[in-house]
């Protein structure tokens, strides 16, 4: 579980600050902390808010505007994954030489090498993506981007790795402003600012407008974003490993198409990571239906 109080980012924001942050890290000596009560009383007094998931009061001074009775619910997933694509295994009959399979990953394996996510798309944990995506609380992020970066800690990643969002089209980044999958990916770059991972927010492009997946099933979804994503600049990913960032995935359809088409232009291997996945509370039986294995013959 995500046990600890949220801490504000050491490196300097890139996002509009909502309120003046008091650090709650480190030893506080008396004065500190009688000094830290007494402006945190005058805040509530004078600067009264809500917190944006529950309602209740904030008494603490962040520009994150979620309390921390919210953030102690958000918890990472737990059980038996895919270790291909990440789907939740409800089956002890499973295990392969290569590790836990899902039924569709037995018959065909999808196009990246590996999708890992923090927790399941549900309670506090989707709030806070909605707080990012459509209420525009950009002060979200990068706490999005430490719980993304915890989902991948167990894996293994290349030294030099290029950091690809899925992209919006043109006309949705608009009118949303901004694209969250690169707020995300922009805050997990910054924490591994020492190492040799990039950002690129230009090799990959989203070429025409797809309907909303919600709601479809793997083989309209397929269908809905084939042809949607292009590689703009291929030279630059050519030989490269790309980790491909998004905020939720549900049946890995976008996360697989980007993935093909980002092979197909020269990328040596592609990994996924998402905040968020949306489960299906289902058995995975070996004689499943093969949604990438459709895909292959299309």
């Amino acid at each position: 579980m995500y046990n600890t109080a949220y801490t504000e980012p050491s490196y300097p924001q890139r996002f509009p600050a909502r309120r003046i942050v008091f650090s709650s890290s480190g030893d506080l000596n008396r004065a500190q902390r009688t000094l830290k009560t007494a402006a945190e009383s005058l805040f509530a007094v004078f600067f009264p808010s809500d917190c944006r998931i529950c309602q209740s009061s904030l008494l603490n001074i962040s520009n994150l505007p979620v309390c921390q009775a919210c953030l102690k619910q958000v918890a990472p997933r737990t059980g038996l994954f895919c270790s291909l694509c990440g789907e939740k295994l409800f089956s002890e009959h499973v295990q392969t030489e290569e590790g836990p399979r899902c039924g569709m990953c037995r018959r065909a394996a999808p196009p990246f090498a590996w999708a890992s996510a923090y927790g399941a798309y549900e309670g506090v944990l989707r709030d806070l993506i909605h707080l990012l995506k459509y209420q525009r609380v950009q002060s979200v992020a990068p706490l999005l981007g430490q719980l993304m970066d915890q989902a991948i800690q167990g894996r293994q990643l290349p030294q030099e790795l290029l950091v690809i969002p899925v992209p919006l089209f043109k006309g949705k980044r608009r009118s949303r402003g901004f694209n969250q999958a690169e707020a995300i990916a922009k805050a997990f770059v910054i924490r591994h600012r020492a190492r040799s991972i990039q950002l690129d927010t230009s090799s990959l492009a989203r070429i025409r407008e797809t309907a909303s997946q919600t709601g479809l099933t793997r083989h309209q979804r397929r269908a809905n974003i084939r042809g949607a994503f292009a590689v703009a600049r291929p030279e630059r990913i050519q030989g490269r490993d790309l980790l491909v960032v998004d905020d939720v995935m549900t049946t890995g359809t976008t996360a697989g198409e980007c993935a093909r088409v980002l092979l197909r232009a020269g990328a040596k291997q592609v990994f996924v990571a998402t905040v968020a996945r949306a489960t299906r509370e289902i058995e995975i039986r070996f004689d499943e239906q093969s949604a990438w294995a459709n895909a292959a013959h299309a």
